[in-house]
């Protein structure tokens, strides 16, 4: 295979994909020092070095495509268009978060943005996306639902029910599975007795792909393939995305049952700067213009610290808001 960049997308796609990953990476990394600081409370799933699969999948679909994700939620909502400032606040637990401050951290939700939220509950997601393309399908909507989840969800009973509906009812559902090897701290093989996780879709014959989740690029590439796939034939695909959380589940996880030469290895295979030496090497861009690039989005996640710590908390009142049932 070609490794080179030249003619894959244009020059600006290319860095846009490198700043879109810088931005998610140093919210990321901002968090965890809010979370240290007492700002950001209760539980805090961080996305570094996954970044690859938000960015790249996010860029192949259409703006009227559903997204849904898990509670490791925050890239997925600001690649799709979320305000940063927004969702930081909502981190806050602020009235100006993109929830009113009511959701958090796991459940992050843009309409507006067709982000169909965030979910604490593993595997909550699978029925809402499946819900969401059925109606899709019964409006004539040229829509695809892009369904995100964990390597872990796909031990739950929610994820059978919902690939054998959505190949019965022949719904267009895009489900990646973010393979990160860990359901929390219980390895892949521990859990799953087919541990190529992709190959488990063939009970319900749904049509399945492994990609390296580390490579934007590769994401991207695979997920138009696949999109358009589930867009012509208005039929459910499936893509496992190989890629590796580079801090624990939570913030409240060590890591502990990784080795650190484990660790190492996945780190050398880092999706921003491994992008970064392609672009200087192709002549794409310059070490001086990667770094502008950085310092943008450094002092976007500190406008959005700002941001959040100035906004006001939610009126008591707000509680008797937003009540449906």
């Amino acid at each position: 295979m070609d490794d080179s960049l030249k003619g894959v997308l244009p020059d600006e796609e290319l860095l846009r994909f490198y700043e879109q990953m810088v931005l998610c990476r140093e919210f990321e990394e901002s968090c965890a020092e809010q979370y240290a600081k007492g700002e950001i409370t209760g539980f805090l799933h961080l996305y570094s070095g996954q970044e690859a699969v938000a960015v790249g999948c996010t860029a192949a679909l259409e703006q009227k495509d559903y997204i849904l994700s898990a509670y490791r939620d925050h890239a997925q909502a600001i690649v799709r268009g979320a305000d940063p400032n927004r969702v930081m606040a909502e981190l806050f637990g602020r009235a100006t978060g993109i929830c009113k401050g009511k959701g958090g951290s796991m459940h992050l939700f843009s309409p507006e943005h067709n982000f169909m939220g965030g979910y604490a509950i593993v595997g909550g997601q699978f029925p809402i996306a499946v819900g969401l393309a059925f109606a899709s399908a019964v409006r004539r909507e040229d829509r695809v639902t892009v369904c995100f989840f964990g390597d872990g969800a796909m031990n739950q009973g929610t994820f059978h029910e919902s690939l054998n509906w959505a190949r019965l009812w022949e719904l267009p559902v895009l489900f990646v599975c973010e393979n990160n090897f860990y359901g929390i701290g219980t390895e892949v093989h521990r859990a799953s007795a087919e541990a190529v996780l992709h190959r488990r879709t063939c009970g319900y014959d749904i049509p399945s792909e492994k990609v390296d989740g580390m490579d934007v690029i590769a994401m991207y590439q695979a997920t138009k393939r696949a999109a358009a796939w589930v867009r012509e034939r208005q039929r459910p695909y499936f893509i496992e995305a190989v890629t590796y959380r580079f801090r624990g589940h939570s913030m409240a996880d060590p890591a502990k049952y990784r080795s650190s030469s484990e660790h190492e290895i996945w780190k050398s295979r880092d999706p921003i700067p491994n992008l970064a030496r392609r672009l200087v090497a192709e002549g794409i861009a310059g070490e001086v213009l990667l770094e502008e690039v950085h310092s943008r989005c450094v002092a976007q996640v500190q406008e959005a610290v700002r941001f959040a710590s100035e906004s006001p908390w939610p009126d008591d009142q707000e509680i008797w808001e937003d009540i449906y049932v």
